[in-house]
C-alpha cells in the first residue's frame, strides 16, 4: 500500500458501531453474513461522498452489487467497535469497484475486506445504465492506487 492509499484509507475510516448481540453465532464472534450488513453500512457511508445520494436517485438511478468477494482475517465479538474504509479502485462507464475494510475501531486492526462490483442501474427501465459525467469525475477524485485483490471490471 503507498503513503496516499494509507491516506486515503485514514482519511476514509467511518464508524459502523459496536458487534451486536443479534449479529453473533454460536462461536461468540460476529456471524459471516453480518459482515456483508457491516460492508453495506460502509457502502451507505461512502455514496454521498461519490454524490450516489438522493440527487442521484432523484435522476432515476441507482445502485445495484453484481459481485462481491469477502477475506475475514480476524475475528469480532458482541461489543467490539467497528470502523470501515472504503476506496475506489476501478471504474467504467457503467461499472464501480470499489474495496470496503473493516477494523477494531479503538485497536486499529483489520479483521476483514470486501470487495463489491456495483452497476449503474436505471430504475424505470430496470436496466444498466451510464454513469452521470459528474458521478465518474467523483470516483476518479477517490480512486486509491490499489489493485484489486478478486474482482476485475475484466470480463473473462
Amino acid at each position: 500500500m503507498t503513503m496516499r492509499d494509507e491516506m486515503i484509507e485514514t482519511e476514509n475510516r467511518g464508524a459502523i458501531g459496536p458487534v451486536r448481540p443479534e449479529w453473533t453465532d454460536h462461536y461468540g464472534h460476529m456471524n459471516m453474513a453480518f459482515y456483508l450488513v457491516a460492508f453495506d453500512m460502509a457502502t451507505d457511508l461512502l455514496w454521498p461522498r461519490l454524490g450516489l445520494g438522493p440527487a442521484f436517485r432523484a435522476q432515476g438511478l441507482g445502485t445495484f452489487a453484481a459481485e462481491s468477494w469477502v477475506a475475514y482475517q480476524r475475528e469480532v465479538l458482541e461489543g467490539m467497535p467497528l470502523a470501515a474504509s472504503s476506496e475506489v479502485l476501478a471504474h467504467d462507464a457503467k461499472r464501480l469497484l470499489l474495496r470496503h475494510r473493516l477494523f477494531h475501531a479503538a485497536e486499529g486492526w483489520q479483521s476483514a475486506e470486501c470487495e463489491f462490483l456495483f452497476l449503474c442501474v436505471d430504475l424505470e427501465k430496470r436496466k444498466v445504465a451510464a454513469w452521470p459525467d459528474a458521478i465518474q469525475a467523483a470516483f476518479a477524485a477517490n480512486q486509491g492506487g490499489a489493485p484489486a485483490k478478486r474482482l476485475s471490471l475484466k470480463r473473462p
